[in-house]
């Protein structure tokens, strides 16, 4: 009897060491299944297997049953919202932003982030956005009292169909008393991030098929001028790349834009495991099994955290993105181009990563005189600016302290292969930088290629941190 207790202690030990790596490989296996498994989805299992994930330890035999019920996770959660304050428009939009909101013990900043988004936006944005915000709180005096709110400050955004206000009534919600604490969480905080991952789930289930595009906020944040039109600019630039999630702002689960096709397995993956970690935590799974490795984070930030009260507990929450530009700015076009050049790449810091807004750059050995970083457009273009940012904050000599910038055009050679055969000068770069506007009036050819020239060697390393293009009108060819 003694050996048997003592085993059965060691298994628990065991189970406790291994929960999160044990996380990691039952999310493998799930993605595994959804992609090669076709069994029929079955809705009315889900509410159920919630249910039951939240009294008992992940083990393999348990969640077969459940692998093969949720192998479809594009299929949507059979969930009745309740809707508070206005109705989806039958035409698709370019972006919905999704908001979910609790009651606060101190302070409350939904309304002030509603205004923000709507004041923020221009009349012709403002055609291309729906705002979705769930009321996710037990408490309908509350709700009741914010929609009334809502209903008063902004009834034209929601005659017009662009804010809608929903709620997904407590029933719905699986066990949240009880869980595990893992990270020895106290079990209120558990409970908290608990619960936030499955408000998550159901807003995200809900938004799936409203837009193109998703973007998540939290209900306390201010918008910066003209967010949608920088977020439009970096999807082009990204056209012909995979990526899973683009990330807007450093903090938490705000600024995080999805494809709405990934919506509803991000639903799903919420749920599933909705009890073992942040949600932020969780995202990054999602992420990694979709086979997006690294963060690709934009700067400037476009949302800023402007609440002082978290809504957990109303404790104080100075978090602060010092990336932030509140005022409108100009991401640059970055038109599709091939990169190349003949200097000693150091490891992976290759050619590409100079021309992107990603926080990423290219790294080269000393370069000679002579060496160049080279980049051929795929259609001929007309340019209004560039600007060339070399060396970084920690690395501050490795600039190029010899250089000039360079245009050309009559392209000759193969698809790997294509130059330029002549060649412009526009200036020598000054303290490692260049920048130039008004190019259209100054090269009066449509630019094929644009070089940077070392012109003189250097001892120190190059690092060239962005190359920003801003195009005006396309030619017609």
């Amino acid at each position: 009897m003694r050996l048997n207790l003592k085993y059965f202690d060691k298994m628990r030990c065991l189970r406790k060491r291994s929960a999160v790596s044990f996380l990691g490989i039952l999310v493998v296996c799930l993605l595994f299944m959804n992609l090669y498994i076709e069994d029929g989805y079955v809705l009315e299992g889900d509410k159920q297997l919630i249910r039951e994930t939240a009294t008992h330890q992940l083990n393999p035999e348990r969640y077969v049953h459940g692998f093969k019920d949720l192998s479809n996770f594009s299929g949507s959660i059979n969930i009745s919202y309740r809707y508070l304050a206005g109705t989806p428009l039958p035409r698709k939009r370019y972006l919905t932003i999704g908001l979910s909101s609790v009651k606060r013990k101190k302070g409350n900043y939904l309304l002030e982030t509603i205004k923000s988004i709507f004041e923020q936006s221009s009349y012709e944005e403002l055609k291309e956005i729906a705002v979705v915000v769930q009321l996710a709180d037990f408490d309908s005096a509350w709700c009741e009292g914010m929609v009334q709110d809502i209903s008063q400050k902004f009834a034209h955004h929601i005659i017009a169909g662009r804010l809608i206000v929903i709620h997904v009534p407590e029933d719905y919600y699986p066990v949240l008393d009880g869980l595990k604490r893992n990270y020895n969480d106290p079990e209120d905080r558990v409970k908290f991030r608990s619960k936030q991952n499955v408000d998550y789930a159901f807003l995200l289930n809900f938004c799936a098929n409203l837009s193109d595009y998703y973007v998540m906020l939290e209900d306390d944040v201010r918008c910066s001028k003209n967010f949608l039109t920088a977020v439009k600019k970096v999807i082009t630039s990204r056209e012909g790349s995979y990526w899973v999630t683009l990330e807007f702002s450093k903090l938490g689960y705000i600024g995080k834009l999805y494809h709405s096709h990934d919506l509803p397995r991000l639903a799903h993956f919420l749920l599933m495991f909705y009890q073992e970690m942040p949600c932020d935590w969780l995202l990054i799974h999602f992420r990694g099994l979709l086979a997006q490795k690294e963060v690709i984070r934009f700067k400037p930030s476009l949302f800023q955290h402007m609440g002082y009260y978290s809504s957990y507990k109303g404790a104080e929450n100075k978090l602060k993105d010092d990336d932030f530009e509140e005022e409108s700015f100009d991401i640059p076009d970055n038109p599709p181009a091939n990169l190349h050049t003949n200097m000693n790449v150091f490891e992976n810091y290759e050619a590409s990563k100079a021309y992107s807004s990603i926080d990423e750059y290219f790294w080269g050995k000393a370069p000679s005189t002579g060496d160049f970083y080279g980049i051929v457009f795929e259609k001929p273009i007309k340019i209004s600016k560039i600007k060339v940012v070399t060396g970084t904050e920690d690395r501050q000599n490795d600039i190029l302290h010899h250089g000039a910038l360079e245009v050309g055009e009559k392209i000759v050679g193969s698809k790997k292969g294509r130059r330029c055969t002549t060649y412009l000068r526009l200036g020598e770069f000054k303290n490692g930088n260049f920048e130039i506007t008004d190019v259209e009036h100054k090269v009066l050819f449509d630019i094929n290629c644009m070089r940077i020239l070392v012109t003189k060697s250097q001892k120190e390393w190059l690092i060239i941190r962005s190359i920003s293009v801003w195009t005006s009108q396309t030619p017609n060819q």
